[in-house]
């Protein structure tokens, strides 16, 4: 899941995004109104985590032109960040757009449960994603392949996880690096090869993962 945390704090941007990657999230971050209208010009976001009090300009603003402006990509769920904590300003965001709202100081354990039933919301999915003989525990970060547990990397597990949420589908390269890995890869890098070759010898034979000649990969669905 590829997700824009904006928050002007750097300590606690830094804190949350280190968090939030040690859970398998690929993270970008951006301080600013303008930082975090430029990401959103170009990349395609799983969830943006929305702090409203920006230096140059307010968060709902932002929220609000997702919505209407079509130089800018809506993040398919947004999770507003506050310090605001009114039932009006409560209202204020969800009206605006946003699809939760927590307040500041949060528990980073309540952001992550948050981020996860934003994504069950999305795709209809539980807490465990099952695609044939696999099973994903979203909370606990366990997979196992019948009843066999596999002991898989942060970034296997996210990768894995993406490919269930699409099993059967024909993902490109490019889509695994959008949505698996954050701004800081370099585009032409081996990186999802050399992932998608551990996690494929992790998950066994028979191949689970198979590969569509100049399209991409499969995870095969029965």
């Amino acid at each position: 899941m590829r997700v824009l945390l904006v928050e002007d704090d750097p300590d606690l941007a830094d804190i949350v995004a280190l968090g939030l990657r040690n859970e398998a999230y690929a993270v970008d971050v951006a301080g600013t109104y303008a930082g975090a209208e430029e990401l959103l010009g170009v990349t395609d976001y799983d969830v943006a985590c929305l702090d409203l009090g920006l230096p140059d300009g307010d968060g709902l603003t932002l929220l609000r032109r997702c919505a209407d402006d079509p130089v800018l990509r809506r993040p398919r769920r947004c999770l507003v960040l506050t310090a605001r904590d009114a039932v009006a300003d409560r209202v204020a965001g969800l009206d605006a757009g946003a699809d939760d709202y927590l307040v500041k100081p949060f528990h980073f354990d309540e952001l992550v449960a948050r981020l996860r039933a934003l994504s069950r919301r999305e795709d209809g999915a539980g807490s465990t994603l099952r695609v044939g003989e696999l099973t994903l525990d979203l909370a606990t970060h366990r997979v196992w392949r019948a009843a066999t547990l596999l002991d898989l990397t942060a970034r296997e597990f996210s990768l894995l996880r993406y490919f269930m949420h699409h099993p059967g589908e024909v993902l490109p390269a490019e889509a695994l690096l959008e949505h698996v890995w954050d701004a800081n890869v370099n585009p032409f890098t081996s990186s999802v090869r050399v992932i998608l070759s551990r996690l494929r010898r992790k998950l066994g034979d028979p191949p689970l993962i198979v590969t569509v000649t100049n399209a991409g990969y499969r995870l095969q669905s029965p």
